[in-house]
């Protein structure tokens, strides 16, 4: 890995494009380098996790007016791309596919993540890339490259460049690597990635507001719109269209006016030419339906609660934790929504004590009944989840930040005192399904979950049939990629709620 420095510079300033951070991330996803066959082998998980969750997720309401949307706007020019849940014969254009498989994936917060100076869920690449590929008659093999940089760019975007602190959404990131995923799925030159990546870029800066407060569902049409917005973008740049450039480092460029200024420097590292992009092996699954820092959480409430007993005997839980998991999803964050029995779903997914408190009292986790409004307003539940807080902890700010992945930790230290005065402590630093947790996610897993979540939506037959498509995703011909979805019988579409017209 190279590791290029980005900082504003003056308007005049002698910069030459060869220097800018959008020349170097399409210089990545231009390079015909060979994808290993453990990345591609991974790649095939994380569809199968997509489509998992999206299978969960498929008639809740923000993903039925997706769809609605989506189905509105069908390809009448090539062969369009497939949504999730509809026969692959029924194509639409494919930034609206990517649209609505991109809040499918999104909608229960329940895929791939990765975490360092920003946050991330790179899965959220694979609906553009995905759709662009079935559109454009492309095969499983170019499928694979396009997704191997749309992760590795995100993920290195992640590393170097800190958004949440200038309080940007980290679909900032997101924008830039499925443009340069799908330069790399389309075989594009260098000067056409490089105006695609400036103007996702630029369209896709908003502010994290999306994530404070009283969290709504654009949290889950966020990033789904970050994919749409690469995939016009690609258009435009195929047909000459250029770029607001520099756009990272200008005078008037995204570092300079939206993270930390002109004095600022970031660190970016990039695959140097001809090594492998190997990004997504550092990233990892959930096993819960829960932003990411509360994963390692639940596994230790499920760990203590035999120890604790009696939950009516606790006086009070302190979670020690990292600044990261603190002020995201802790009581550093100030959101009184955070305990409040009337929040939304998306507010309770980003409240640990809410969190702590359910898997506490259960002994798991479930992506619909952990979250149903009566569970939540339980007098017993509101009763301990209002005993619970955070802090920070130096030690697991640090961990949090580790570059060596034995060191790097998204847990927590738990304190609870019970009214007796005993105390009882325990301590996780990773999840059990992440790599180095007792339980760790690989195929077998991840073909679990599809099944779990796919249980009473898809058939059992078809099932069987996208799980044997999917895992021979590289040696798929060109044209046949539209069998990486699933269908749905009519009585599981009646489910969805039924949606208020809009201007479609």
């Amino acid at each position: 890995m190279k590791t290029h420095i980005v900082r504003a510079r003056a308007a005049a300033a002698d910069f030459p494009r060869t220097e800018h951070l959008a020349t170097r991330i399409a210089e990545v996803a231009a390079d015909p380098v060979e994808v290993t066959a453990e990345v591609s082998a991974m790649i095939v998980n994380r569809i199968i996790d997509n489509a998992a969750v999206a299978a969960a997720a498929l008639v809740r309401r923000p993903v039925t007016n997706a769809r609605a949307q989506a189905l509105a706007q069908p390809d009448a020019r090539r062969s369009g791309a497939t949504v999730f849940g509809l026969p692959p014969q029924r194509r639409v254009s494919p930034e609206w596919a990517a649209w609505a498989n991109g809040v499918a994936v999104r909608e229960l917060d329940f895929h791939d993540t990765f975490l360092a100076a920003e946050y991330s869920h790179p899965g959220d690449n694979i609906p553009p890339i995905l759709a662009v590929a079935q559109h454009t008659g492309r095969g499983g093999a170019a499928l694979i490259r396009g997704l191997a940089t749309g992760y590795e760019i995100q993920i290195d975007l992640v590393r170097g460049i800190c958004l949440h602190e200038h309080k940007i959404d980290h679909v900032a990131h997101l924008g830039p690597s499925a443009a340069a995923g799908i330069g790399t799925l389309l075989g594009l030159d260098t000067e056409t990635i490089y105006q695609a990546i400036g103007q996702a870029l630029h369209t896709t800066t908003a502010t994290r507001q999306s994530r404070k407060g009283e969290i709504s569902s654009w949290k889950a049409y966020a990033p789904a719109f970050a994919g749409k917005m690469a995939v016009e973008a690609v258009d435009r740049a195929m047909r000459g269209e250029g770029a607001p450039a520099p756009i990272w480092e200008g005078a008037d460029g995204v570092i300079a006016w939206l993270l930390g200024g002109p004095e600022a420097e970031y660190q970016v590292p990039l695959p140097s030419p001809g090594e492998a992009k190997r990004a997504i092996l550092d990233s990892y699954t959930k096993e819960h339906s829960a932003e990411y820092q509360s994963q390692a959480p639940i596994d230790l409430a499920r760990r203590m609660r035999v120890r604790i007993g009696d939950l009516d005997q606790i006086a009070t839980i302190v979670l020690h934790t990292s600044h990261h998991t603190h002020v995201v999803i802790g009581t550093g964050s100030g959101d009184p929504q955070k305990f409040d029995p009337h929040a939304s779903r998306e507010t309770l997914d980003h409240s640990v004590p809410y969190i702590f408190a359910v898997a506490l009292q259960d002994g798991g986790w479930h992506h619909e009944r952990s979250y149903a409004p009566e569970r939540a307003r339980r007098a017993d539940t509101v009763a301990l989840w209002r005993k619970i807080s955070t802090v920070e902890d130096p030690e697991w700010t640090r961990r949090y930040h580790a570059t060596d992945p034995n060191e790097k930790a998204f847990g927590a230290r738990a304190v609870v005192t019970l009214k007796s005065g005993e105390t009882i402590v325990d301590e996780l630093a990773v999840a059990d399904a992440h790599p180095l947790g007792a339980r760790p996610f690989a195929r077998e897993q991840y073909i679990a979950k599809f099944r779990t979540l796919a249980e009473g939506v898809i058939e059992p037959a078809e099932q069987d049939r996208f799980l044997d498509m999917v895992q021979r995703t590289p040696e798929l011909a060109p044209g046949e990629l539209d069998q990486l979805t699933f269908t749905v019988s009519p009585e599981v579409m009646r489910r969805a709620p039924q949606v208020r017209a809009g201007i479609f």
